[in-house]
């Protein structure tokens, strides 16, 4: 009889080492080039660094638009952090290290898209910071090859076992789709806050949807996200992991995790505005005005909820042991998704 405690199922397994080290590398550069870019912007503002540090979440702090704005410091971080769960060979980082590589391929292919025009072109060359914005852009596609390569084939799965009805994934899966249900009415919150924008300012829908998938739409070199690609983005993310979540899905739950804490992030940025600008004294005034605000309550709650679900202890699909402890020895290790 082997009564050796099984393997860690938080851990991934030794055949996929290569592919978390690497992933955590290519992460770690790169927040260290977006890091790079947000020292180079502030020391080229006419700002200190403390009104640095209260624009990250005050927008009417920072004196100078910055290099890079508020989902390029959000993304920093998760990278920063996704790839430190990497290189600590953490499970539950996979599908956060997933979903970082989709967001960069769809920033370098906007770009791609961009750079077919031969006025954008034009702009590269001519700005002093041209070279340096097309190779980070550039490191942006190699990065996400090599996540996007290296995380798919690094699937875990199990034998189909039975699972106890009150087990820790049945725990999961009613927690994750409570998760989708948040993150899948967020989703179309943001979407008819996006459509009634466009309405109220006449906005052509061509254009708007061409600013998504065209870096050259705005006509000038940004390293920011335009607010079109940043808007229809995270509602597409929104409905994909909230669809996932609904689904039960036990891999799904890094990225839950990292989406929705940049999402309260940003609706932080959105209540520390509103206050600084007395719009809560006359949000009641209209009835788009209480619309918003409930929406941005809706906002801080569903994305607090989710990423306390996510980061529960003990319910999560990674947090118990195997039921390993005695067992024969000729039956070997079960797989784990």
């Amino acid at each position: 009889m082997d009564v050796r405690p099984g393997p860690d199922p938080r851990r991934a397994a030794p055949e996929h080492s290569g592919a978390y080290l690497a992933t955590g590398l290519c992460l770690t550069l790169y927040a260290g080039v977006l890091g790079a870019w947000t020292v180079f912007g502030i020391t080229q503002g006419d700002g200190s660094t403390w009104d640095f540090v209260e624009g990250l979440f005050n927008p009417g702090a920072s004196p100078t638009t910055q290099i890079l704005g508020p989902y390029e410091w959000a993304f920093t971080a998760a990278f920063l952090v996704i790839a430190v769960l990497m290189l600590a060979q953490r499970r539950v980082a996979r599908s956060a290290a997933l979903l970082s590589g989709f967001v960069l391929l769809a920033l370098s292919l906007r770009e791609g898209v961009g750079l077919l025009h031969a006025a954008y072109r034009h702009q590269y060359t001519n700005d002093p910071l041209g070279s340096w914005a097309l190779a980070t852009r550039g490191l942006g596609v190699v990065v996400a090859l090599v996540v996007l390569f290296s995380m798919f084939p690094a699937n875990e799965r199990r034998q189909d076992a039975p699972q106890p009805a009150a087990g820790p994934d049945a725990r999961w899966r009613r927690l994750s789709r409570i998760c989708g249900v948040l993150f899948v009415v967020m989703a179309l919150a943001e979407l008819g806050w996006a459509v009634r924008d466009m309405t109220a300012t006449g906005t052509d829908t061509g254009r708007y949807l061409r600013g998504v998938v065209d870096g050259s739409v705005l006509g000038a070199l940004d390293l920011a996200a335009s607010a079109e690609f940043t808007t229809v983005g995270s509602v597409l993310v929104l409905l994909i992991l909230g669809g996932l979540a609904l689904r039960g899905r036990r891999e799904v739950r890094g990225a839950l995790l990292v989406f929705a804490a940049l999402e309260l992030y940003m609706t932080v940025r959105t209540v520390v505005w509103l206050t600084v600008s007395d719009f809560f004294n006359r949000s009641f005034e209209t009835t788009e005005g209480a619309l918003s605000m409930a929406t941005t309550a809706y906002g801080l709650a569903a994305m607090t909820s989710v990423v306390v679900l996510a980061t529960g202890r003990g319910s999560g699909p990674y947090d118990s042991r195997r039921p390993e402890g005695i067992r024969a020895a000729a039956v070997g290790r079960e797989g784990w998704l």
